[in-house]
């Protein structure tokens, strides 16, 4: 009795908890198979998180062979089937993490980034540049300024590249200036430089730039060197920036005057009850958008903040503070390389005379509406979002 016993421990009663891990071993495993084709390819096999039981369990350590094998090679089998063949057998491409609508294309000639550097028609491809212009600028521009533009443009060295935008149409006549021949001509009647900019600057196109000036045509630069502008740029860390602007000149704000006791400053001090934050516009973390400095990473942020059909720019200036952090240590004006507002009101001549008004007039109106509307817009939109997030809003409510 004692052998019929131990028989019975030994094989009787150890076969039916073998036959159960079976049975239960290869239903797991269709109900794994099925989870895991009917999944591909939008669900990633590494990403799958199991039990460490179940893992335990379905791991035959007598062959050698772990779970994670198993579960690589049916990740393996299963994307080449779904996702590199078409369906008449042949092989395909599909990268996922590639720019969208380029999933089809290998990654190795997919050039998502461009510039404005100007090639050859002719001659090997690698030859065609001796410099890479490592900044951009852009002036929006009626022929009328073309005397005042030439000059500006002296003030930039060959490290730049030239744009120009032709709110009049006017572009060959800019040709008896040699460096003409080598900048990038835009033309579109009656628009203005944020037009301009949130249709030509994107920031994949500019991304070879690591500054790009967006200025007025209205600007006098005798006492100012693109060079050494961007010497103190990077010296003060600014990610947005402007030159000062001559203080007995034009109606400007505090914060963009040019002060002669420092090569750059951050803050000032405005009209009593201008400020709720000194560290907030127009006291800090504040550039006016006629003359403005942007590097690489900021544009990127400014770029989709412009509003698509609001062509002023009004009001962007005091918003620019949300593309960079912490703001008022990002932003400044620079001193020592300061330029005259001109006051010519060019662009503004471009308006249409309705009801007896001036052109000029149809056109601040417009200005004034659009600042509006920006501001309504971004004060929507950041409510919107903390409503979403079920977070309550900062004080901060200046737009």
């Amino acid at each position: 009795m004692a052998k019929l016993g131990t028989i019975a421990r030994s094989g009787f009663l150890r076969n039916p908890n073998e036959g159960m891990r079976l049975i239960i071993t290869t239903i797991f495993g269709v109900v794994l198979g099925f989870f895991i084709g009917t999944s591909f390819p939008t669900v990633s096999i590494t990403k799958l998180h199991f039990p460490s039981s179940i893992i335990s369990f379905i791991e035959d350590k007598n062959s050698g062979i772990t779970t994670q094998a198993l579960l690589n090679h049916a990740w393996t089998s299963s994307h080449k089937n779904n996702s590199m063949l078409y369906s008449n057998g042949t092989a395909k491409i599909y990268v996922p993490s590639n720019p969208k609508g380029t999933e089809r294309l290998a990654p190795g000639i997919v050039v998502p980034e461009s510039d404005f550097y100007l090639r050859r028609l002719w001659g090997d491809p690698n030859e065609d540049l001796q410099i890479r212009q490592k900044y951009l600028v852009t002036f929006t521009v009626g022929l009328d300024q073309k005397k005042n533009i030439n000059a500006a443009v002296k003030k930039f060295s060959g490290n730049f590249t030239i744009m120009l935008f032709h709110y009049d149409g006017r572009t060959s006549e800019w040709d008896e200036f040699e460096w003409s021949k080598q900048a990038i001509h835009v033309s579109a009647r009656k628009q203005t430089k944020w037009w301009y900019a949130k249709r030509f600057l994107h920031p994949d196109i500019v991304a070879r730039y690591e500054y790009i000036f967006i200025w007025d045509e209205d600007l006098g630069v005798e006492h100012f060197n693109a060079e050494e502008y961007i010497k103190l740029v990077k010296k003060h860390g600014l990610e947005i920036s402007q030159p000062g602007l001559d203080p007995n000149r034009g109606l400007t704000w505090e914060m963009t005057k040019r002060r002669g006791d420092s090569e750059v400053h951050k803050a000032t001090e405005e009209r009593p009850g201008w400020c709720s934050d000194p560290h907030l516009p127009p006291c800090a973390a504040f550039v006016e958008i006629m003359a403005p400095v942007f590097s690489r990473n900021a544009w990127r942020c400014v770029w989709h903040m412009i509003q698509n059909d609001l062509v002023h720019g009004w009001g962007l200036d005091f918003a620019l503070r949300k593309c960079v952090e912490p703001a008022h240590e990002k932003i400044g004006v620079v001193d020592t390389q300061w330029v005259v507002h001109q006051v010519v009101p060019s662009l503004g001549n471009q308006g249409k005379a309705e009801n007896g008004r001036a052109p000029w007039e149809g056109v601040r109106e417009r200005c004034r509406k659009e600042w509006g509307m920006f501001q309504t817009r971004l004060a929507d939109a950041e409510k919107a979002y903390y409503k979403k997030m079920g977070i309550t809003p900062p004080n901060d409510t200046h737009v």
